[in-house]
């Protein structure tokens, strides 16, 4: 089958239906009269669908199939994609069974891949054909790239040289390009572009649109460090160097250069072997470009990327050069862990603590600890690195499993900042404000100084509910049990779960009473409003991800900050993700408390990893920094760890609460969420799931309850809750469990092993 066949076959199969015959691989009569004169060996086929093994087809033995090849075989009526999984050589029963169709040309899934598949499909209690979908996302990059001409100087000059000529000529030496753009470049006619090929001094050229990507400059060297940092490169260096599976915690304060020695261990690897792979996850996209550039200061070259926001045409290609071993350095978002790469030897996850490696939906996981699994079944090495651990990670390396490398002071001249809390019942804000006294002398200070502030609320929008003060009715989502979050510079009511929205009602749905919508509780837009009345003259904005929606609009507010063209930003939680602003030195923290509401077990970690992260922003150079932190629980021991910086005491006081709980980490959690169209189907089918549940030593189950959210997009859901030992195997538990019970086919399932969300 032809490149354009191939094309157009994977076209059909992405509209899910069989395409018409375009000249197959080998030809397939029926009665197999086509085989007579070879053997046939019985290929299992694993598809990017939700099932839970492999599908067996007949082969002819001279193909030589190998386990990991891409191929497209018949399910139903369909042709659809999948991947060799095993292959056993002439089989004579093989002759039963449906043929391959087309074996395609992209190299094929490595077996570390397809082992990789297989333990987390076993541990997230997933069929194993959910997580095949994840890995081969691509199908184009199974083809071979497509091409396109340029236009290329011979050498050889025309008999006549006239100035469109000479231009033309001129433009073609700093780039190929097309004759098309190279007329436009040169401002000349195609005619002109025309002549210069017919006389034999510019050639076609057909050149990959999908190029390999340039290697890093290995001889370049990094930036001077500390005697500490040496010392800390040195330790996470070393095991690279070695190689084998080996885990190291990168433990540093804010500010301390994590990132360059990380650096160092990346270049080690990279060194040691000249094939070597190295994937850097970071937690968020909007941190994608900040990360390209200190990668591209140090290798020279700006490493492969890959996330959610990047085109169509830039997946493919990367996709292609990590299968063939081509692209050796890849920063990117959790999905990259499961790019097919066939030499990983480093994996480093910054800011390792940061919720955003925990995926909710579809296939739940936590990218972290994948991430150990994968280091652990390719034999590689793992760095992770962050200035507020999990307590998983920093109980890990305090056991010994983990290498434990510090960090502890910050960089040249700069310290750590002031930290002070602000008890709001002893000083409170102005009524109808959500800004003590306190934090806005801090702003005024700083803006007299001609330094920067920034106010942190971790809350999007105006403000969180929409109450009608007539009949008290709240704005819900449709559907869902979510409040309608208002947004009054877009004068619309949001769900933030859904992402229904809807313009402000002029008058109550429930009452009819017009103009009787009161806004409850502050947002950043609601927290910027204030901040004017106060500095009318400052130079002001938000950032958040509805003011910075992509990368583009996050690297323009983050320059425009770092030169001085901002006074004071007011940003929710992205404005802690790992950016460095010089002439930031005053951070006001409004609500500290709203993390800790809820039964989250790890409200209180999370709370001080984030307002410890906004915290850091402030004096990260020379100039001292301040923050001062709100709350109208000072007493509580996140409170006091976050005023007294005393990471490691509460840390130890939470892991000794953990221990006596038997909870993460000292023992494992999973839920089951059980959903179904309306509430009677939900009961019974959680009914009928609680009793199935068999009994095991060491695991005690909770539930079932209605989730606190208890309906979502029409979907009502009922939540178990699941703790075991840390020596009982609670994956197969959990897969034993609802494999007992057959539930009516409206109702859904989903298994969250290692829940982060208790929603």
């Amino acid at each position: 089958m032809n490149s354009t066949a191939r094309r157009r076959a994977l076209d059909a199969l992405k509209r899910q239906r069989a395409p018409k015959p375009a000249g197959p691989l080998f030809a397939v009569a029926e009665e197999g009269a086509a085989y007579e004169a070879d053997t046939l060996d019985k290929v299992a086929v694993l598809f990017p669908l939700p099932l839970p093994e492999p599908f067996d087809y007949r082969a002819p033995s001279s193909l030589g199939i190998e386990p990991g090849m891409h191929v497209i075989a018949p399910i139903g009526s369909r042709l659809v994609r999948g991947v060799v999984w095993a292959v056993e050589r002439e089989c004579a029963a093989a002759s039963n069974l449906k043929a391959i169709e087309d074996v395609l040309p992209g190299p094929p899934l490595p077996d570390i891949s397809r082992r990789f598949i297989d333990w987390s499909a076993k541990y997230l209690v997933r069929p194993p054909g959910d997580i095949v979908r994840m890995v081969a996302r691509s199908p184009e990059a199974l083809l071979p790239p497509p091409t396109h001409m340029v236009l290329a100087p011979t050498g050889e000059m025309p008999p006549k040289v006239t100035e469109a000529r000479a231009r033309v000529l001129e433009e073609a030496a700093k780039e190929h390009v097309s004759a098309a753009e190279l007329a436009r470049r040169a401002d000349t006619s195609s005619a002109v572009v025309k002549g210069l090929v017919d006389c034999g001094a510019l050639a076609k050229l057909e050149v990959s649109e999908d190029p390999p990507f340039p290697a890093p400059d290995l001889a370049r060297s990094g930036k001077d460090l500390s005697e500490t940092q040496m010392a800390a490169s040195e330790e996470v260096c070393a095991p690279v160097r070695a190689g084998g599976f080996h885990v190291a915690l990168l433990d540093g304060v804010t500010g301390s250069g994590k990132t360059e020695v990380y650096l160092e261990a990346v270049a080690e690897a990279l060194h040691a072997d000249p094939g070597a792979q190295v994937l850097v996850l970071i937690p968020e996209i909007a941190l994608t470009q900040a990360a390209m550039a200190r990668f591209s200061a140090r290798f020279g070259v700006e490493p492969v990327e890959w996330h959610s926001a990047i085109a169509h045409k830039a997946r493919r290609r990367a996709w292609r050069e990590v299968a063939a071993g081509r692209a050796r350095l890849v920063v990117g978002a959790r999905s990259a862990l499961f790019l097919p790469f066939p030499n990983l030897k480093l994996i480093v996850i910054d800011e390792e603590h940061d919720p955003s490696y925990k995926q909710e939906e579809g296939v739940i996981y936590q990218a972290r600890d994948l991430a150990v699994a994968r280091a652990k079944l390719g034999d590689c090495a793992l760095i992770l690195a962050s200035a507020t651990p999990s307590l998983e990670t920093l109980v890990n390396a305090q056991q010994g499993r983990y290498a434990h490398v510090k960090l502890p002071m910050r960089h040249g001249a700069a310290e750590l900042p002031d930290v002070e809390l602000v008890d709001m019942k002893l000083d409170p804000p102005e009524k109808g404000r959500w800004l003590s006294p306190k934090l806005i002398k801090g702003a005024a200070e700083a803006l007299l100084r001609g330094e920067q502030s920034l106010f942190y609320m971790n809350r999007r929008g105006y403000a969180p509910l929409t109450l009608c003060r007539a009949c008290g009715h709240r704005m819900r989502s449709p559907d869902s049990d979510s409040w309608l979050v208002e947004h009054k510079y877009s004068g619309r009511l949001v769900c933030h779960l859904t992402g229904f929205s809807i313009p402000k009602p002029k008058e109550c749905p429930e009452c009819l009473t017009p103009d009787s919508f009161v806004s409850i509780g502050p947002g950043v837009e609601r927290i910027e409003e204030e901040v004017r009345e106060f500095f009318p003259q400052a130079r002001i904005e938000i950032f958040s991800s509805d003011t910075t929606p992509d990368g583009e609009s996050v690297r323009d507010l983050v320059a425009r900050m770092e030169r001085g063209e901002i006074d004071i930003l007011i940003g929710t939680q992205i404005v802690a993700k790992g950016h460095n602003f010089p002439n930031l030195t005053f951070v006001g923290v409004v609500d500290a408390d709203l993390g800790l509401k809820g039964g989250d077990l790890r409200a209180g970690e999370r709370t001080f990893q984030l307002v410890s992260q906004v915290a850091g922003r402030a004096g990260r150079h020379e100039k001292p920094g301040r923050a001062l932190i709100q709350t109208y629980a000072p007493d509580e021991a996140v409170m006091q760890a976050l005023a007294n910086q005393d990471r490691d005491e509460f840390l130890a006081a939470e892991a000794r609460e953990r221990e006596d709980a038997g909870m993460p980490p000292f023992g494992r959690l999973g839920a089951v969420i059980v959903s179904a169209p309306d509430e009677k189907l939900a009961n019974e089918a959680a009914d009928a799931l609680g009793k199935a549940a068999p009994n095991a030593e060491g695991l005690d189950l909770w539930g079932p309850a209605p989730a606190p959210l208890a309906i979502i997009r029409g979907m009502h859901r009922r939540r178990f809750l699941a703790r075991a030992n840390r020596g009982v195997d609670l994956s197969a538990f959990l897969a034993a469990w609802v494999a007992r019970v057959k539930l009516h086919s409206a109702v859904r399932v989903q298994i969250d092993v290692d829940p982060y969300s208790f929603l």
